[in-house]
């Protein structure tokens, strides 16, 4: 009982200490990844953007809340783009955002330079 004790004493010090932290960091590629995960066959082949896909854009819009987070998801989704290459439809990929419903300041290019994203 008393190891338990020191064990959840530790966790919770560990939560205080990087709270801060983790409400400054950038969202993770990671994040983008799997919150985008389900429009790749929509970006790739076309046909109807998944329920799923227009849930993880709305998601990934709610998320995003400051410019930093704009910033690196931004830089995210380019590197996936880049990954994709040319079976990604950029067309469909600049419209995902209106077909889910989310407003977003900037254009979903490759051309687009995530530096200037506010």
């Amino acid at each position: 009982m008393e190891g338990f004790l020191k064990l959840s004493t530790l966790v919770i010090v560990c939560m205080l200490v990087s709270a801060p932290m983790a409400s400054e960091a950038a969202i993770s590629c990671g994040a983008v990844a799997s919150n985008l995960g389900q429009c790749i066959s929509y970006l790739t082949r076309g046909g109807f953007v998944p329920r799923g896909c227009c849930s993880g854009v709305q998601r990934l819009h709610s998320m995003a809340r400051t410019t930093r987070d704009r910033q690196q998801a931004c830089r995210c989704i380019q590197g996936a783009a880049r990954a994709l290459g040319s079976r990604l439809n950029p067309g469909r990929a600049a419209r995902l955002p209106g077909a889910c419903r989310v407003r977003i300041s900037y254009p979903i290019s490759a051309r687009t330079n995530c530096n200037n994203i506010r």
